[in-house]
């Protein structure tokens, strides 16, 4: 009897009803569309600058790496005001959602000043750090131009990124995922028509090549701004956050400490795993410059399939953090655990395809076939991996739900930087290890973060309600 009562328990525990999906589908469905079409473009890019040179391709790649740190720094940045203002949204507490998104806007101005001085002050010494001592000098200078023309345009859009993701992510804390995904899809609809028309020079527009790309994304990223900004202001009934929200930018000092204190962990994190990442590719670029192209395609490609893992991982911080801020302690604990299995058992799935299609979309890029054949096999590594990172992401949203920064941070960057890193380091520059058997021994230590990750949450370390505590309120 006892043990078919704990059966009965586990499969409450790990299968939910038919609410709960439909909750997981009304979350999740908007955010993988979004995902999708953002992952199908960038992909459509990427092929487009390829057809222009792997040069052209290398640079973009370069470029991109580093602006990602600048984009996930953005997000660590909001996510600390984030997991408040989700909290504060299951306690329908309209106030506490305004003051952090207030916050997120003071967050995102800090952001954009530092980004402006690294990227205006050192785009050289950044993009030469991708170029490997045996690239042909020729080569290497011309990378070199192609990446900063590029960065240089690009730059023009990182203020509408920032106002962007400061509306769309207090939108989804209050449960509103459609309109995000709208204005993304339009946005990348703009990024798609412009790229083809300026990469390539059609229908009477100039030639401009990887210029061409970084004109286009700036415009679509300008369209999204202005989507989801309108949208936000005109619907105020329905998201109150928004009104007086620019009446003045003070904040209780109370919750801007509280928020301070947690959200800090959550930048740095932020701030060290992307710039780990861009250290890791740096590491695989040593081997050749072509090295870059092809870790370029393959993780361009691979992010199509990663598009559901990705996307959970926000239901996990959604639906967990406005249980907790609602004291349903219960409920959050079942609908982490229920995501998990939702999350690695689509991902199975998701793997399966991968392994299928990895020989063949590579095939689509108009580079050497050395460099397509080498994306085929890191295609193969992150397959082999993709459930486990399933598992390993939605464990850090869940210890973020609860405001667990300094584990979060613990559990990503430092784990990136402690042990991913040094790995790549020993095998790039004191191992003849071709690059591929070195991309999979890097991804393999993933393993270690599941068992870490599966301790901590099944000791329940991750659950807080913050907006209850006294450093929270006003």
């Amino acid at each position: 009897m006892k043990s078919a009562a704990r059966r009965v328990r586990l499969r409450d525990m790990l299968i939910g009803d038919r609410a709960f999906y439909a909750q997981v589908i009304a979350i999740v469905v908007p955010i993988i569309i979004q995902n999708t079409v953002t992952n199908v473009v960038s992909l459509l890019d990427n092929v487009m600058v390829g057809r222009v040179g792997t040069l052209q391709m290398s640079a973009v790649a370069i470029v991109n790496q580093l602006l990602f740190v600048f984009n996930l720094c953005i997000f660590g940045g909001l996510a600390g005001p984030g997991i408040f203002a989700t909290q504060f949204a299951g306690a329908k507490d309209d106030e506490g959602v305004r003051h952090c998104f207030r916050i997120k806007l003071m967050v995102g101005a800090a952001m954009l000043a530092a980004a402006f001085a690294v990227f205006i002050g050192l785009p050289d010494k950044l993009i030469s750090l991708y170029l490997a001592e045996n690239t042909a000098a020729q080569d290497a200078a011309d990378t070199l131009g192609y990446a900063k023309t590029y960065l240089a345009i690009m730059l023009a859009g990182l203020l509408p990124f920032t106002v962007t993701q400061a509306y769309a992510s207090t939108l989804r804390e209050v449960g509103e995922t459609r309109m995000p995904m709208v204005a993304s899809i339009a946005a990348i609809l703009v990024n798609l028509v412009f790229n083809y028309l300026l990469i390539f020079g059609k229908f009477g527009f100039p030639e401009l090549g990887v210029a061409g790309a970084a004109i286009a994304t700036v415009l679509s990223r300008y369209v999204e701004m202005l989507i989801i900004v309108i949208y936000t202001h005109k619907e105020a009934i329905r998201f109150p956050f928004i009104c007086g929200a620019y009446r003045s930018l003070k904040v209780p000092a109370p919750l801007a400490k509280s928020v301070f204190l947690r959200g800090m962990p959550l930048l740095v994190n932020e701030f060290l795993w992307s710039s780990g990442m861009s250290v890791l590719m740096q590491c695989y670029s040593v081997r050749r410059l072509d090295v870059v192209a092809a870790y370029n395609i393959a993780s361009t490609l691979s992010n199509l399939f990663k598009v559901v893992f990705l996307s959970m991982g926000n239901a996990v911080a959604i639906m967990a953090g406005q249980a907790l801020g609602a004291n349903d302690i219960e409920g959050a604990k079942k609908s982490v655990w229920r995501l998990i299995v939702v999350s690695v058992g689509s991902n199975i799935i998701m793997s399966t395809l991968l392994i299928v299609f990895a020989p063949l979309i590579p095939e689509i890029y108009n580079t050497e076939p050395h460099v397509r054949q080498m994306a085929a096999q890191m295609l193969y590594v992150v397959a082999v991996m993709m459930p486990f990172y399933s598992f390993a992401h939605c464990c850090y949203f869940t210890l973020r739900s609860g405001g667990r920064t300094v584990l979060t941070f613990v559990f990503d960057s430092v784990f990136t930087w402690g042990v991913n890193i040094p790995i790549a380091y020993l095998l790039a520059y004191h191992t003849p290890m071709t690059i591929v058997p070195l991309y999979f021994a890097v991804q393999s230590v993933e393993l270690f973060k599941v068992i870490i990750g599966f301790i901590l949450i099944k000791k329940g370390v991750w659950i807080h309600n913050i907006v209850e505590s006294k450093e929270a309120t006003a």
